[in-house]
């Protein structure tokens, strides 16, 4: 970085620092707080240094240990169960979004200081831990020369991918630790720009439908509309035939679908847009209903208007559905499993886990951590609960950043995807062999 670049960022982060978040606001649950905008000349821009976990691990809750079941992986995102325990993980980073304003350019400098420096590894790797003491004995390369893959499914014996570009398929056996064969494509995605790259995935609960969540190009469409074409929506794709139809629209940035066992119901978390206050606008989770607009770029959680996009589209306000749960301003979620078959049992019997990035456009960090959501006949219920935490540690700094989480039944343990010290995560009741 130039000189020139340092002194600009240290101003801006400096001018940005006037802008203080409100600790009596109610972040979280299904009626927050929501603030009135307060879009500035330079937006609040922070985000948590990175260092080492050294010998420290995550904070769980009494009865449960957590364990780093793999470590030195190349940017993990997402995971899935294969029916044999085995774990794959995405890893690798996407987008290739120019800035288009100043501030754009020192964003990008002060987000890139927050994220680890490994490369993207554009790959799948298999973890298996055979003997289940919560470490991995074999780490190994599944899948390679992918392009930013993200979501993943697995359907009868298929492997879904959704690399940045398009949805791919692979033939899986059991057992199998590499595949070598040509992804089978089965949709191209939308992938000009990129601005927000991650394709999320999930199979509908019969298994022949497969969602996937396109985020948008822009913040609040300031790079205009023409480029926002079939963008910040879900799509519902054929297994079969991968014919799509856009399920919702105006979903900013979905980042992971998950299925809510008790009604089939497809819910997602969403990030919300930037630059008009610390604790404006809440990221969400939600339920994706058929044919729902939930409000971008032209409104926020439901229908407060965002002045920014022009033209004003008051006709789709009026339609603009609120979220079912909000997770608090710029959390970053990013990862979203259900529990099935009585979760943990207790208080984790119903409801899901969400791990959420954490922020950079606030002076005071929220997220860091694996956040759990009670759930009651399939609604959320109550206020988001802290299940993983010391990712910020008591100096401001990161050990880590939580992505994707996945729970599995069949073992009741849970994974955590922390792609800034590119490890892989097994929490576990105390005393699961």
């Amino acid at each position: 970085m130039t000189r020139l670049m340092v002194s600009a960022t240290a101003l801006l982060m400096a001018l940005s620092a006037c802008s203080r978040s409100d600790p009596d606001l109610q972040e979280t649950g299904a009626r927050p707080d929501i603030p009135p905008l307060r879009e500035t000349l330079v937006p609040a821009m922070k985000i948590s240094q990175p260092t080492g976990w050294g010998d420290q691990v995550p904070t769980v809750p009494d009865g449960f240990v957590i364990t780093a079941m793999a470590t030195d992986l190349q940017i993990p995102r997402q995971m899935i169960v294969l029916p044999n325990g085995d774990i794959l993980v995405a890893e690798g980073r996407g987008g290739n979004a120019p800035p288009l304003r100043p501030k754009d350019v020192i964003a990008g400098v002060i987000k890139k200081t927050g994220n680890t420096t490994v490369e993207s590894g554009n790959r799948i790797s298999l973890l298996r831990d055979a003997d289940g003491d919560g470490r991995a004995e074999l780490k190994t390369v599944f899948i390679d020369n992918l392009n930013a893959p993200y979501g993943l499914a697995f359907v009868n014996g298929t492997l879904y991918v959704a690399n940045q570009d398009a949805l791919v398929s692979f033939t899986y056996q059991e057992g199998q630790t590499r595949i070598t064969a040509a992804p089978q494509e089965l949709t191209k995605l939308p992938s000009a720009i990129n601005h927000h790259w991650t394709k999320s995935l999930t199979a509908s609960a019969d298994g022949q439908t497969l969602y996937v969540g396109i985020g948008s190009n822009s913040n609040a469409g300031e790079r205009g509309m023409a480029v926002e074409e079939e963008r910040a929506v879900v799509w519902a794709i054929d297994r079969q035939t991968g014919a799509h139809r856009t399920v919702a629209r105006g979903i900013r940035n979905p980042t992971d679908l998950a299925i809510e066992p008790a009604t089939g119901a497809l819910w997602a978390v969403v990030n919300e847009r930037d630059e008009i206050g610390p604790q404006a606008v809440p990221d969400y989770l939600t339920s994706v209903r058929e044919g729902g607009f939930y409000g971008w770029p032209y409104s926020y959680w439901g229908q407060n208007i965002d002045p920014r996009p022009r033209p004003l589209k008051p006709e789709l306000v009026a339609q603009a559905i609120a979220p079912d749960y909000a997770l608090g301003a710029h959390v970053a979620a990013l990862g979203l499993s259900f529990v099935t078959n009585g979760g943990f049992g207790g208080a984790y019997s119903q409801g899901a886990f969400i791990g959420e990035h954490g922020s950079w456009n606030r002076p005071d960090p929220s997220g860091y951590k694996v956040s759990w959501v009670a759930f009651v006949n399939g609604r959320p219920t109550g206020q988001p609960i802290d299940f993983a935490t010391g990712f910020l540690g008591a100096d401001g700094k990161a050990r880590g950043r939580p992505v994707g989480v996945t729970f599995d039944p069949a073992r009741r343990v849970l994974f955590i995807a922390d792609d800034l010290s590119n490890t892989v995560w097994r929490v576990a009741p105390r005393g699961t062999p």
